[in-house]
């Protein structure tokens, strides 16, 4: 069933201290949390699409990374449910089918957008990011920026459980607008381009960083 609802677009706080030696506040762009479904159908299915035509204007055309939780505040990754990761050119969706139980929880999903998307006139406030990490160069098979990986090498400087993540190249160029073949950010695995999916056979060189 799908639910009727206002959203308006806000700053969030996501953390309150710097619990984690490296992290650093920012301004960030979210907006409120959407819950348009619930699983009483097929499953929930909060998809990028139908929120931006249902919420003309209070979604951003691109946005640069995406969370999913129950409606009762527990992260989707928590749940031990069956289901893609959240992915921002798409949003998150949930199939009561693949479920162990038959039935999916019912989840809503926020957005984080370019600061430019927000009004400018709110207040800033705190947003709890990592700094950025290349740990990785396409010279060989691609670029593998991955999470165990990075939480290995980089002790007490990513949080255990991600809510977002967001890629870019070296350069600054957001991954979703480079044109090449790659799967979005995933706050669980992290991020990969292999030179082979590319059609000059080269990907570029990517960094990652995470919200926690």
């Amino acid at each position: 069933m799908v639910k009727a609802f206002l959203v308006f677009i806000t700053i969030v706080k996501l953390c309150t201290n710097n619990y984690v030696t490296g992290f650093h506040k920012e301004v960030c762009c979210k907006t409120e949390w959407f819950d348009r479904d619930d699983p009483s159908g097929n499953g929930d299915y909060e998809l990028l699409a139908d929120l931006q035509k249902e919420s003309p204007a209070r979604i951003c055309t691109k946005p640069i990374a995406c969370e999913v939780e129950t409606t009762k505040g527990v992260p989707a990754s928590l749940t031990g449910e069956n289901f893609v990761s959240c992915n921002a050119s798409t949003g998150f969706f949930c199939v009561n089918s693949n479920q162990l139980d038959r039935a999916c929880q019912d989840y809503r999903i926020r957005f984080t957008c370019p600061d430019s998307f927000c009004d400018v006139t709110k207040p800033p406030v705190g947003c709890c990011k990592t700094p950025w990490f290349d740990r990785d160069n396409p010279s060989g098979i691609g670029d593998y920026e991955v999470f165990p990986n990075l939480r290995t090498e980089n002790p007490d400087q990513i949080c255990t459980d991600p809510l977002a993540c967001e890629v870019e190249t070296t350069s600054g160029i957001p991954a979703s607008q480079t044109g090449e073949n790659i799967a979005s950010c995933n706050v669980s695995t992290g991020f990969f381009c292999m030179n082979s999916n590319q059609p000059d056979r080269a990907c570029q060189d990517y960094r990652i960083r995470f919200t926690c």
